[in-house]
């Protein structure tokens, strides 16, 4: 392809929103569509709507055919993961009709899926790229307003009820925030990032009300948002209720409106008017005349992206950051008015995001045997306290459990329980029970007693929906207990079949361990065998939370090597110490600051940034690679919050440091 060569498309999926793309391409400079891919390609009239295309059964088809550049998929909302992830895994680059995906976090799936493959993946918000919306932006910039202040938008119409419609149908996704909601919605943190680095900004409050109809979707519902600089934007959206459709913008110094901004001056062309205020009230029409179709914009933005050799679009088309800040939004909204989808489920969403059934790919995570667990263990275990929703945490695990991993961390404080209900969610979906290996704490401060012990495993188990837990922790010690009393609390749990695998203690310290351990032989109860004590490359100076011990120094590796006993180390990483966020110089941190600043950590630091560079790796990738790689037993818990996180992690898996160098990171 070079750049006087048409774009050559293929659309996924022929449905009405299909139509107006393919007269999009055609008065676009750069682009042809060549075929259509359908499941009924004898479906009478195909061949009218789009002239001149191939029709192509089937879409795996589509993605197949050597002569298609570029893909846009046009399906229904539940199935644009899915194929866009297939489209990227075929090498093809891809325009996703909004909304990308049903949640940020599936979005976040398809743009690593596409970062992996190397190919383009957009997000279709077509009025970005219209003239219109740059004249928008214009006028913002030069303050024609003043700063602004408010923004307020909707987009609504009244659609007679009908349960079989997809903008009705629970199980399509349907409703307005999804379908329409995120027009106001990016608009509105576009105009409030007009003045920003990123020209978008993220609002750090949603406040949402809406009317779920008989089919369980949203018909009517509104939302606020409040911006860090003050802005503050109104929006709602509607399939059964007529709104006006205006865009609304108030600065110190006038007003701005439009009327349905996100088809600008028609889709088929025409002219736009922006009505400008000033202070005084007296207001300037400014037309922007454009008779090119309102799709043929982000033809044109795709090719350019893809002849630059850029994977996403450019400004102010959606960003990835863009894409996924948008439906971050959307996501609030959803919750705050219960916006519920059954696809979402557990017991429907049975499968890989990709649509596949979960299944072992290529070993990333190193795996390896445990005493008292007879299945093989990966040595790395995920935590999942970052994510509070099944898809997210469905997404993660099953990227974990692909990539070789299968020891997963949870315990009964944890998000009030949403963890353990989300692991036990998980593995009954995708019937990994035996394979998997849960960690469980309990008898946290304040509730540290012997018989809170029992109690909260019974309520951990309930949550999963499993009559067992492979690995047990007391998730706090408490001195003033004989030791002997936990140890007989655990013991009971594993006689009884709830605990099948190893126990011990969480930030316990090595006498009240050394006590638990000889009362265990002496009386002949299970041995505590296991520990999940802070340990990372960089010292923790002072507790992350009270009650915390790290087992960083000599003598605590000393002590684990001739006990036995194997460490799950908890904040493997330093919390983010080994990113861009720490240095002497940044302080906004507090809590980063008061826990590992120091100039030990710093020189840690500096050696993870150089033997990085060598390796072409990030330090905090260096950091975790140094806790894979230690000489005495230890397992590392890493907590990511996104599959981009999860997937930066688990390169440090493959890299293998020699003991001079595990030692060089730590004194030089």
């Amino acid at each position: 392809m070079t750049n006087r060569d048409k774009i050559r498309w293929g659309i996924l999926g022929p449905g009405r929103i299909a139509g107006d793309f393919f007269a999009g391409v055609a008065q676009s400079r750069t682009g042809r569509v060549d075929a259509i891919a359908t499941r009924e390609p004898n479906r009478p009239g195909l061949a009218e709507r789009f002239p001149g295309t191939r029709i192509i059964k089937g879409y795996e088809a589509l993605l197949a055919d050597p002569n298609i550049d570029a893909i846009y998929i046009s399906t229904p909302h539940p199935t644009h993961a899915e194929w866009a992830i297939k489209a990227a895994r075929a090498g093809k680059n891809v325009l996703c009709e909004k909304p990308i995906g049903l949640s940020a976090a599936e979005a976040e799936a398809m743009l690593v899926a596409a970062h992996a493959a190397g190919t383009f993946l957009g997000e279709a918000y077509m009025y970005r790229h219209h003239p219109l919306t740059l004249k928008l932006i214009e006028l913002l910039k030069e303050k024609a307003i003043g700063d602004v202040r408010m923004i307020k938008s909707s987009f609504g119409f009244a659609k007679p009820f009908d349960k079989a419609h997809r903008l009705f149908a629970n199980d399509l996704a349907g409703g307005g925030i999804l379908d329409i909601g995120g027009y106001p919605v990016s608009m509105a943190r576009l105009i409030a990032g007009i003045d920003g680095a990123n020209g978008v900004l993220e609002p750090d409050q949603v406040f949402a009300v809406g009317h779920l109809g008989p089919t369980g979707v949203d018909e009517w519902s509104a939302a606020v948002l409040r911006f860090p600089n003050g802005i503050v934007a109104e929006v709602a959206c509607s399939i059964s209720l007529a709104q006006d459709n205006v865009l609304r913008i108030f600065g110190t110094a006038g007003s701005i409106e439009i009327d349905h901004f996100w088809f600008a001056a028609g889709k088929q062309g025409g002219t736009a008017v922006i009505r400008l205020c000033d202070a005084a009230g007296t207001r300037t029409d400014i037309a922007v005349d454009e008779p090119r179709h309102v799709y043929s914009f982000e033809v044109d933005a795709v090719a350019d992206a893809m002849r630059a050799g850029k994977k996403e679009f450019a400004y102010p088309g959606m960003t990835a950051a863009d894409t996924i800040g948008n439906l971050k939004v959307m996501d609030k909204w959803r919750a705050g008015i219960g916006l519920e989808y059954a696809l979402e489920a557990p017991a429907v969403r049975t499968k890989t995001l990709a649509g596949e059934t979960l299944r072992r790919g290529e070993q990333i995570v190193p795996r390896g045997h445990i005493p008292g667990i007879e299945k093989e263990v990966s040595m790395l275990a995920l935590g999942m306290m970052l994510f509070s929703t099944f898809p997210a945490a469905s997404i993660a695990l099953d990227e974990f459990f692909e990539a070789g991993g299968n020891l997963v961390d949870s315990a009964f404080q944890y998000g009030g329980g949403t963890q353990d209900r989300l692991i036990g969610e998980w593995v009954r979906s995708r019937g990994v029970r035996a394979d998997v290996v849960i960690i469980e704490k309990g008898a946290h401060s304040p509730l540290c007693y012997p018989d809170v012990i029992a109690k909260q495993l019974a309520t951990s188990l309930e949550r999963m929906q499993t009559d067992y837990v492979d690995i047990y922790f007391m998730h706090r010690d408490n001195p003033d207990i004989p030791v002997g009393e936990f140890v007989d609390a655990m013991d009971a749990e594993v006689q009884a079949g709830r605990i099948r695998g190893p126990i011990g203690g969480s930030n316990w310290t090595r006498e009240r361990m050394d006590q638990a351990i000889e009362y265990a032989e002496r009386t002949g109860k299970t041995r505590p065998s296991v520990l999940s004590n802070n340990f990372s490359l960089a010292e923790m100076i002072d507790p992350v939370w009270p009650g915390c011990i790290a087992s960083s120094d000599t003598s605590w590796k000393q002590w684990l090597k001739d006990r036995k006993v194997i460490n799950f180390a908890w904040s493997s990483q330093a919390r983010g110490f080994f990113t861009d966020r720490s240095g002497p110089d940044k302080i906004e941190d507090r809590e980063l600051v008061r826990a590992w600043y120091s100039d030990l950590n710093f020189q840690r630091k500096a050696r993870a940034e150089e033997l990085g560079r060598r390796l072409n790796k990030d330090p905090i990738q260096i950091a975790l690679a140094y806790v894979l790689n230690q000489p005495w037993p230890v397992v590392p818990l890493i907590g990511p919050a996104s599959l981009a996180e999860l997937r930066h992690s688990l390169i440090a898996a493959s890299i293998a440091l020699s003991p001079d160098e595990v030692q060089w990171l730590e004194i030089g």
